[in-house]
C-alpha cells in the first residue's frame, strides 16, 4: 500500500515538473516570436522615418547601403534591372562610388552601360546612376534607366541625318543641271534634255516633301478626330486609279475582288494613302506582265464573337508576283528610309517614307500591316483596320462575291496568308520574260 502511495506520489511530481517545463518553454517561444527579426531591426529602425514611403513612390530605382556595403532597403525596379542579388549591389563600378560617397559626403553622378539581365544577344542597358550620404551611416543609390531615351534620340539623329541626304540628293542634282543648261544655251537639243531631267529631280523633291508632311500629319494629328465610315471599294478602286499609269507601262493587271459592301471606321484621307502606297509599292517591284491583286475580307478579332459585330476587323490584302522580300529585310521595310533595293527605288522615285506612314496610319486606327513574302515568288501586305460596326447591318443585305487573283504560284496551299472568297479561282499567271 505505501509502495502504490510512493508511486503514484512520484508520478504526480513528474507531471507537475512536465507541465511547469511545457509553461516555460511556450513563454519563451512567446517571447522570441515578439522579438524583431534582424531584417525588421536592419530596416525600420535604421531608416529614417518616412525614407520608405518616399522610396517607394519614386520612379528611379533606389538602394540602400549601410556600412557593410550590405542592402538595407531595395525598390523591386532595382531587382528588375539586376542591380541587387544575394543582399548586395551587384554593380562594381556604383559599390566603388557609394564607398567613396560614404568616406567623403560628397554626391556623385556617372553614366554607365550594364548588359541586360538574362539576354544572350549582347544588348545593353544605358543608366544614370546618384549617390548620395543618407544620414551618418546611409547611402543613397537612385538609378534611372535612359536606355528608351537613348533610343529614341537615336532615331531622332538618323531621321535628321537620312531627310538631310535625301534633299541634298535631288537639290545637288537641280544645282548641277541649272549649270549645265545656262553652259549649253547655244544647243537647244541638250537644254530640252536637262531640262527633262531637272524636272524629274524637281518632282521627286516635290514627293519627298509631300512624304514628309504626310509622315509627320500621321504621327502627330489623330485621325479619329474626323473619323468617319468609309467605304473599303472606293479606297481599293482608288488605289488603282492612282497606279494605272504605272501598271499600264509594264502591261501589269490589277484585280480587285473580295467581299463587296465593307465599310472600316477611320480618317478617308489618311487610309486612301495608306493603301495607295502598297498597291504603288506592289506595282514598282513587279516585273512586267504580272498581276496584281487587291481585296478585302472580314475576320473576327482576337476574342470577338463568330457572328463578328462591333470588334469585327476588315483586311485589306496587296498581293503581287514580284521579286519578293529577303527575311532579313522583312524585320526593316517599315523603317523611314529604309529601302530593298536603293537603285530600284531611285528609278522609280520612291523615297523609302511609303511604308512608314502606312505603318502609323494603321496604328493610329487601331490596326495593323503585316507581310508575307517569299524571294523570287512575291509578296502580300495585308492591312487590318477595326470594321464600321454601324454599317455592318446594311453591309449583310447587298453584299456579294468579287474574284481576286488567286496566290497560287506565290505559296503553297497550307501557308496562303490571305484567303479569297470567290466562288470560281482565277489561276495565277505565268510570269513572262
Amino acid at each position: 500500500m505505501d509502495v502504490n502511495a510512493a508511486v503514484a506520489a512520484a508520478a504526480a511530481i513528474a507531471g507537475v515538473g512536465t507541465g511547469v517545463v511545457a509553461m516555460l518553454a511556450f513563454r519563451w517561444s512567446e517571447r522570441e516570436q515578439a522579438k524583431p527579426t534582424r531584417s525588421s531591426l536592419h530596416t525600420d529602425s535604421v531608416l529614417p522615418p518616412g525614407v520608405d514611403t518616399v522610396l517607394s513612390v519614386l520612379r528611379s530605382s533606389a538602394v540602400v547601403l549601410d556600412e557593410a556595403d550590405s542592402v538595407v532597403k531595395a525598390s523591386s525596379a532595382a531587382y528588375a534591372l539586376g542591380l541587387v542579388r544575394g543582399g548586395k549591389l551587384a554593380v562594381d563600378p556604383m559599390l566603388q562610388m557609394a564607398r567613396d560617397t560614404r568616406r567623403d559626403g560628397e554626391i556623385r553622378q556617372v553614366e554607365l552601360d550594364l548588359p541586360r539581365r538574362g539576354s544572350g544577344r549582347g544588348e545593353g542597358l544605358a543608366v544614370s546612376a546618384r549617390v548620395a550620404p543618407l544620414g551618418s551611416r546611409l547611402v543613397l543609390l537612385l538609378v534611372e534607366d535612359l536606355t528608351e531615351a537613348r533610343r529614341i534620340e537615336a532615331v531622332r539623329r538618323d531621321f535628321v541625318a537620312n531627310v538631310s541626304h535625301e534633299l541634298k540628293t535631288p537639290v545637288g542634282a537641280l544645282s548641277l543641271l541649272s549649270e549645265a543648261v545656262m553652259d549649253a544655251s547655244d544647243d537647244p537639243e541638250a537644254v530640252d534634255r536637262f531640262a527633262g531631267r531637272m524636272q524629274v529631280e524637281a518632282t521627286r523633291l516635290n514627293s519627298l516633301v509631300q512624304e514628309l508632311i504626310d509622315l509627320s500629319r500621321v504621327q502627330n494629328d489623330d485621325p479619329l478626330e474626323d473619323a468617319e465610315p468609309v467605304r473599303v471599294d472606293e479606297l481599293v478602286a482608288e488605289a488603282i486609279d492612282r497606279c494605272r499609269h504605272q501598271a499600264g507601262t509594264k502591261q501589269i493587271t490589277m484585280a480587285a475582288g473580295g467581299t463587296a459592301g465593307l465599310h472600316v471606321w477611320g480618317n478617308r484621307g489618311q487610309l486612301a494613302a495608306a493603301l495607295g502606297n502598297l498597291v504603288e509599292n506592289a506595282v514598282n517591284y513587279s516585273p512586267a506582265r504580272t498581276r496584281v491583286g487587291i481585296a478585302g475580307r472580314r475576320v473576327n478579332a482576337p476574342g470577338g464573337s463568330p457572328a463578328g459585330g462591333s470588334g469585327a476587323m476588315i483586311e485589306i490584302a496587296v498581293t503581287d508576283q514580284g521579286i519578293g522580300i529577303s527575311d532579313r529585310d522583312k524585320d526593316r521595310i517599315f523603317e523611314r528610309f529604309y529601302r530593298v533595293d536603293p537603285a530600284r527605288s531611285r528609278a522609280t522615285g520612291g523615297t523609302g517614307l511609303g511604308l512608314a506612314i502606312v505603318k502609323h496610319v494603321a496604328a493610329s486606327h487601331g490596326g495593323e500591316v503585316t507581310v508575307w513574302s517569299a524571294e523570287g515568288q512575291g509578296s502580300t501586305f495585308t492591312l487590318r483596320l477595326p470594321e464600321a460596326g454601324r454599317e455592318r447591318d446594311r453591309e449583310r443585305t447587298d453584299r456579294h462575291d468579287r474574284t481576286l487573283i488567286e496566290p497560287d504560284d506565290l505559296e503553297d496551299e497550307d501557308h496562303r496568308p490571305y484567303e479569297t472568297f470567290t466562288d470560281e479561282t482565277l489561276p495565277a499567271p505565268e510570269v513572262l520574260p
